[in-house]
């Protein structure tokens, strides 16, 4: 029989490790949800599917290996979330980059890279991105895809800014002092409703449960 550990548990159902006969794989549960979330946590196992089906065989994200209604079955990834990782590798930095404009190559934006759990620090040492429940994948990379991709980008440079400041290039700084125009209009308009509805209502806090968070690889 296999051994499962519950990594996350929340409104929007379970996150699973399960060790088995071929090896441990994450399993994302929707069918768990609340009933008044269940439509939800649907959708949005069907974009992270979505995602990871656009992604297939590239290094550094997981590998889809099964999408149902309720449940998402993706490869594990071993390593450690950012957040706890720490690093101040410069060339972890530059790798995830490089990671990321594949992403943006292969049509896919991430849209949740600001979450540190959300960025895993392999054994090996390279970068790797994981929770693509918010991912979007188009086919047309039009104006509001490459708003997207840059605020990706930025994302991954207020990292880099935490952890290695000195290390940042002029480009670099001037992309972080320059908000997108969708940048800014978030930050006036959704994102005091968005925190308003995690923080007091659904009781998140942007790190809570960061740990089983980075867990869920």
């Amino acid at each position: 029989m296999d051994d499962e550990q519950i990594l996350k548990c929340d409104l929007f159902g379970e996150v699973v490790l399960r060790h088995g006969a071929q090896g441990p794989v994450i399993v994302r549960n929707a069918g768990s949800a609340r009933w008044w979330l269940r439509w939800l946590a649907r959708y949005l196992l069907g974009r992270e599917a979505k995602a990871l089906a656009a992604l297939d065989g590239m290094d550094g994200v997981p590998q889809l290996l099964q999408h149902e209604r309720d449940t998402l079955f993706r490869s594990y990834l071993a390593g450690k979330p950012l957040h706890e990782a720490k690093t101040e590798d410069l060339l972890w930095f530059k790798a995830a980059a490089r990671l990321l404009r594949r992403l943006h190559g292969a049509g896919v934006c991430h849209n949740d890279l600001a979450k540190e759990p959300n960025l895993l620090v392999l054994d090996d040492g390279s970068p790797a991105f994981i929770d693509f429940q918010l991912a979007w994948h188009t086919a047309r990379r039009g104006r509001l895809f490459r708003g997207a991709a840059r605020e990706d980008i930025r994302h991954l440079l207020k990292h880099k800014r935490s952890y290695c400041p000195d290390r940042l290039t002029q480009r670099e700084r001037a992309i972080l002092a320059n908000p997108s125009p969708m940048s800014r209009v978030w930050a006036r308009t959704v994102k005091p409703m968005y925190f308003f509805i995690t923080r007091r209502i659904l009781g998140w806090a942007d790190r809570e449960g960061a740990a089983d968070r980075g867990s869920t690889r």
